[in-house]
């Protein structure tokens, strides 16, 4: 009876954050101080990036990289990147289950801290306040494995083609 509510244990799901922290930042204002004197009509261009690295068995640091290009015109205004990073110890689930906690749970957990760290650095930069909009995390890793699907399909279809 002991040895079932031990292996019970085993397998029960985990997913303990150990550490939230910032990896990197970066912040840029390449056209100051001519940039201030300028109309602001600002346009934002957002880029989002994961990366998954295997710390140890079941212990993984997952990096949301955020990447906020704010034009005037032609010039940009500023340019800011935050590598927010946090370990987190994912066991008990299955590859698939394990992805989708990597590539999705996970950012969703960091990105509101990658958001604060912008908001702060663009005040400080001297200019009006981003508030970037919240994102799905979910729907782009559906998105991501829908387009991974589609593009195994093709690859395996144009094989299947050329063999027969």
């Amino acid at each position: 009876m002991a040895d079932e509510q031990v292996n019970n244990e085993e397998k029960q799901q985990q997913f303990i954050i150990q550490k939230l922290y910032c990896k990197d930042i970066s912040f840029e204002t390449p056209n100051s101080p001519a940039m201030f004197t300028e109309k602001w009509e600002p346009q934002l261009k957002l880029d989002l990036n994961t990366g998954v690295k295997p710390l140890s068995e079941d212990v993984f640091e997952v990096v949301l990289t955020v990447t906020a290009t704010v034009k005037v015109g032609e010039k940009t205004a500023f340019l800011v990147e935050v590598q927010q990073a946090g370990i987190f110890n994912i066991s008990g689930f299955e590859k698939p289950q394990l992805d989708a906690m990597l590539g999705s749970y996970s950012p969703n957990i960091l990105y509101p801290y990658a958001r604060e760290v912008i908001t702060d650095l663009v005040s400080k930069g001297g200019f009006p306040q981003l508030v970037i909009q919240p994102v799905n995390f979910e729907a782009i890793y559906s998105q991501q494995l829908q387009q991974r699907r589609e593009e195994e399909a093709a690859a395996n279809g144009s094989t299947s083609e050329a063999v027969h």
